[in-house]
């Protein structure tokens, strides 16, 4: 007796491998190729400083992260997006998003995914703060939050 192969391969998420894969090849390509790091904030915060030479691969990169959707819908159907948040909410979220970016220079992307695979210093404290941070306002709010107002 055993566990049928198709039981364990629909158990994987070969959709999030696939991505990550392709996430890990494309931040390879534009270090061994461009010499930069595929920090989101960094690319989209160096279109404002308008360098010459410089432009072109930001655009293409940011580019990319637009059409993979547009490409994954002409296969695959997209998930659903529930949002059960105001657009107040929404908007203070993601300035506190942004601020947080600047005062640990860079990114999730940046930091999780760059720095960890580099494995900077600087990268591990920060991705850690990152976990801390998420695990204790999910915590703070589905426990704490929603008691209080049930």
């Amino acid at each position: 007796m055993g566990i049928s192969v198709n039981i364990y391969l629909d158990s994987i998420p070969w959709h999030a491998v696939a991505g990550g894969l392709v996430i890990g090849i494309a931040v390879t390509l534009l270090l061994l190729f461009n010499g930069r790091i595929a920090g989101i904030s960094g690319i989209i915060g160096g279109l404002y400083r308008m360098q010459r030479g410089d432009i072109s691969w930001r655009m293409a990169f940011i580019s990319g992260l637009v059409l993979s959707a547009v490409i994954w819908k002409l296969f695959f159907i997209l998930p659903e997006i529930h949002i059960k948040a105001s657009y107040t909410v929404l908007a203070l979220a993601g300035l506190l998003v942004g601020y947080g970016t600047r005062l640990g220079s860079g990114c999730t992307s940046g930091h999780g995914v760059c720095g960890l695979s580099r494995l900077s210093p600087r990268s591990i404290a920060a991705t850690l703060v990152f976990m801390f941070a998420g695990f204790a306002t999910v915590y703070w709010v589905r426990h704490v939050l929603i008691a209080q107002s049930g």
